[in-house]
């Protein structure tokens, strides 16, 4: 892939861009409807197609806040057509790369070395590059380490970047508008934190230490001297990416293993941390042929709140739902339903999140669940397609759903599609409390 070499960072560049892409999708429109007229049996396939392309290419000359929120986009597969989700999916880990140029700059601005003063050896060609930064490969004191740098522009942008993309995903992908404004304030203000590398290495050092005890799991140390504010140096973690994992051919033991080590991971982290790794795409996990897991970047990280944390995992008791009157306490405090909805709108919205609860948290119902159970997984598809054609949810005059639950909400499906990829079935660990007092306890 070749290397870039610069990114727009002003205002007006990036704009720029962006029109330039808006351009390209008008003319992409234009020539499926002229197909459309001469052949009718055309697919909007085509379309799709082109504008995933002309979307990613533009993308990923600006790098930063708009490619991550298509690497986010890109995880929900009921938000947007295939062709999209197929060619976002490339930002989490193989997005074009920097110019060796731009690298030393980055190295000389925020350690004042080059990275050859600093280690005994570097790879000046990026071994992967995603949507806020790149890894290099580096030795030092006979230690191979990964050193991630930040692209230039990236913290500065994202304010301006998430206005102009908002249009683009409200008439492109037919997004809510008051969701996406939701969406976007809870999006702006982790983005921010994702690019303070200085945070993530206190993060990455005090999860992954509070973590260790988690069999099957790997983290590696970090190294401060070595990092800085667009600057992070840790140890390298040999493995492979889920896809190229997957080529392998692993066992149903081996793929078992791996799921359980996220999903405990995922456990403890919630349910004792109060803190999670909430970015559980494949671009930040290793997969090794004994079943251990490392993990490798904790930039984006969700705090969440106490009164959250009691309200939204008490929905997760099955026993819940059949109580109707803290069902429809939860539901309020959850800003799922709003004292301004009429009785028929309450009634619709009260059953439509019920089903909802009740498909999502399925696995928390079972102590062995099947994540390659496709019938599951396709009745969650189905009913998410239902959920795009209610009007009045596409209508509705506010934004349903905590703002909390974004990132918690992308977490657990980030975490379901890697275990249904994985094909995995596992022990569904979790708080006594969480366990139906109907249910005898296996």
């Amino acid at each position: 892939m070749k290397a870039q070499e610069s990114i727009p960072t002003s205002k007006v560049a990036r704009a720029t861009q962006f029109v330039k892409t808006g351009v390209k999708i008008g003319g992409n429109y234009i020539k499926y409807n002229v197909k459309k007229m001469v052949d009718p049996t055309t697919s909007r396939e085509e379309l799709h197609n082109d504008n995933a392309t002309d979307i990613y290419e533009s993308l990923s000359q600006l790098k930063g806040s708009a490619l991550k929120v298509a690497q986010m986009l890109s995880m929900d597969r009921n938000v947007l057509p295939r062709a999209y989700v197929d060619r976002f999916q490339m930002s989490q880990y193989s997005a074009p790369p920097l110019s060796g140029p731009l690298v030393l700059k980055t190295f000389r601005k925020y350690l004042g070395k080059s990275p050859n003063e600093l280690y005994d050896q570097f790879e000046m060609k990026a071994e992967n590059a995603a949507s806020i930064g790149q890894v290099h490969l580096a030795w030092k004191d006979g230690k191979k380490l990964a050193v991630k740098i930040q692209y230039p522009g990236v913290a500065d942008s994202i304010s301006s970047d998430l206005k102009m993309v908002k249009p683009m995903a409200v008439r492109l992908f037919g997004l809510n508008e008051r969701d996406i404004d939701r969406y976007m304030g809870e999006v702006e203000s982790k983005l921010l934190e994702e690019t303070d590398y200085e945070l993530e290495l206190r993060r990455s050092i005090e999860i992954s230490e509070a973590c260790s005890h988690i069999s099957g799991l790997v983290f590696p140390r970090y190294y401060p001297d070595l990092s800085a504010p667009r600057i992070l140096t840790m140890d390298w973690l040999d493995g492979l990416h889920m896809k190229d994992f997957l080529k392998t051919n692993p066992s149903q033991e081996v793929r078992n293993r791996i799921g359980q080590a996220l999903w405990d991971f995922y456990d403890f982290q919630v349910h004792q941390l109060r803190q999670v790794h909430a970015d559980p795409h494949p671009g930040n996990f290793l997969m090794r042929p004994d079943g251990t897991l490392g993990v490798i970047d904790f930039g984006c990280v969700k705090v969440i709140p106490a009164f959250f944390y009691d309200t939204y995992f008490a929905l997760i008791n099955p026993d819940t739902l059949d109580d109707e009157e803290l069902t429809d306490k939860i539901f309020y405090d959850l800003e799922f339903l709003t004292p301004e909805d009429s009785p028929k709108d309450k009634l619709l919205f009260t059953d439509l999140f019920k089903t909802m609860t009740r498909l999502l948290g399925k696995p928390f119902v079972e102590d062995q669940f099947d994540f390659g159970d496709e019938s599951y997984f396709d009745s969650v598809y189905a009913f998410a397609d239902e959920l795009a054609k209610v009007e009045e949810l596409k209508n509705s005059k506010v934004a349903r759903g905590s703002q909390h639950g974004l990132y918690i909400n992308r977490t657990y499906f980030g975490l379901y599609s890697m275990l249904n990829e994985l094909k995995a079935r596992i022990t569904i660990h979790k708080p006594e409390w969480l366990r139906s007092k109907k249910q005898p306890v296996a």
